[in-house]
């Protein structure tokens, strides 16, 4: 009767009671199995290491590092069986290789404990992770640097608060997500110069007895050097915390440019055509094409930065050196990563595949009086009038131009005198919107040649 109380408790899914529970809740092969090749490659490096310092024979040595090339194999093939029961992919890996090469299996953990393996493999895979983010942030700019390329002077409207404020040229809009996107990039390599430090010999917390080169498997590994504190090296997850927030700022960029392409999709802007193979019709209305791609970018954000958060939570109580609760690492960084990858591939095919309706752009440009400041200027440069009091005219001239129903350049001459009598006929020349991007030759501003040395800079860079 206590069996049957018991299995109405666990529920249908448990009903073999508190086994399958702790199974349940300790194995991490479901996910972890993504580290294989990790897991493989720091065997390998550490058999070899064995052997050179005579801790194993070189024959125990060869027979470790051809089974473990066999195993890697099978599962690269879709061959292999995971085991729950064997819990991790460490230990799921060791015993396929006893059952391939027998007794010199077993002296492979020799010097080495699941603790400082897994920080190796989660590290690897971390590393490798970065190397594709930057590949894929270079291809996102190179596409963006193309953009900016071919529309280095076509003027556009610059917003603040989604207001029209003054005229850009869209070579220096699509250079602003350059920047961006670089400073990411920035990010992946900085952390992967800091997180490039190799765990393996840690051991369980304290390093080991046996005489181990660690200098030798971090060269393997293609680290940098070897971890200098075991207990940190076993209980670190810095390097995938770091990944995460890069990652969430990263995102957060792609989220941003993911809404003004949906804002200038729209048929109210028609700034940029998104191409059908980032697009989506309705299912009722046939004249819809959805920048579904752009919205599921703006999206990922919640779950990565929700990774980010979530791995914080798990690190923040822990005593060194390692507890249970770190195997909660590799979902979250897993999950961030794929979703990562994923919506830098697809945003750098949108901005590769779009188009900008130049004439629509220009026609927004000139709207909302976007040369006011153009003429409070020209207040100040040429009549010699104080800012504020240049403001107070340019505001009024706006005022009358609003009455009028016309914008700044429409008004006559008289009209503008009949503000400030001083005004000259010379003002014409910095109203229109091409004087106006023209003049902003300030570094960093948005004159045409200014975009043009901006994008010899980055073609330089990116090469």
């Amino acid at each position: 009767m206590a069996d049957k109380t018991s299995n109405q408790m666990w529920g249908g899914r448990f009903a073999a009671g508190p086994d399958a529970i702790m199974e349940a809740i300790n194995a991490s092969i479901g996910f972890d199995k993504r580290m294989a090749a990790q897991d493989i490659a720091g065997s390998k490096a550490h058999a070899a290491m064995l052997a050179a310092t005579g801790i194993v024979t070189d024959s125990d040595a060869k027979a470790m590092t051809e089974g473990l090339d066999a195993v890697l194999a099978e599962i690269e093939a879709g061959d292999f069986a995971f085991s729950a029961a064997l819990e991790d992919i460490h230990m799921n890996v060791e015993a396929r290789l006893k059952e391939i090469v027998g007794e010199p299996a077993g002296r492979l953990h020799t010097g080495r404990s699941r603790n400082d393996q897994v920080a190796t493999d989660f590290r690897l895979w971390t590393r490798d992770q970065l190397d594709a983010c930057e590949t894929a942030l270079e291809a996102l700019m190179r596409a963006l640097v193309a953009q900016a390329e071919a529309g280095a002077d076509w003027v556009m409207p610059g917003f603040t608060h989604l207001q029209v404020a003054q005229p850009v040229t869209w070579g220096h809009h699509m250079l602003a997500y350059v920047e961006m996107f670089a400073r990411d990039l920035s990010r992946v390599r900085d952390a992967r110069a800091r997180m490039n430090e190799c765990p393996l010999g840690a051991a369980a917390l304290a390093g080991t007895s046996f005489p181990i080169d660690r200098d030798m498997t971090a060269q393997a590994l293609g680290f940098d050097r070897p971890a200098a504190n075991s207990l940190d090296a076993v209980s670190d997850r810095d390097f995938a915390l770091e990944f995460l927030g890069m990652a969430s700022i990263c995102a957060m960029h792609l989220s941003r440019m993911a809404e003004e392409l949906v804002i200038w999709s729209s048929a109210q802007f028609r700034f940029v055509a998104l191409s059908d193979r980032f697009s989506t019709g309705s299912s009722i209305m046939p004249q819809k094409k959805n920048p579904d791609a752009a919205e599921l970018i703006r999206a990922k954000i919640g779950r990565i930065f929700g990774a980010n958060v979530a791995l914080t939570l798990v690190m923040k109580g822990l005593p060194l050196a390692y507890s249970k609760d770190m195997q909660e690492d590799k979902e979250q960084v897993f999950d961030a990563a794929d979703n990562l990858m994923l919506a830098l591939a697809a945003m750098e095919g949108m901005v590769r595949d779009m188009s900008a309706n130049r004439e629509v752009l220009e026609a927004a440009a000139a709207t909302g009086f976007s040369t006011a400041t153009d003429l409070a200027d020209w207040l100040v440069r040429v009549l010699n009038m104080p800012f504020r009091d240049a403001h107070h005219v340019t505001g009024s001239l706006v005022a009358l131009a609003e009455k009028k129903g016309c914008d700044l350049p429409d008004l006559s001459l008289e009209d503008m005198q009949g503000v400030h009598a001083a005004i000259t006929g010379d003002v014409f020349g910095v109203l229109g919107v091409h004087n106006s991007v023209a003049s902003r030759v300030s570094y960093g501003g948005t004159a045409p040649d200014n975009v043009r040395a901006q994008l010899a800079r980055w073609q330089e860079i990116l090469k």
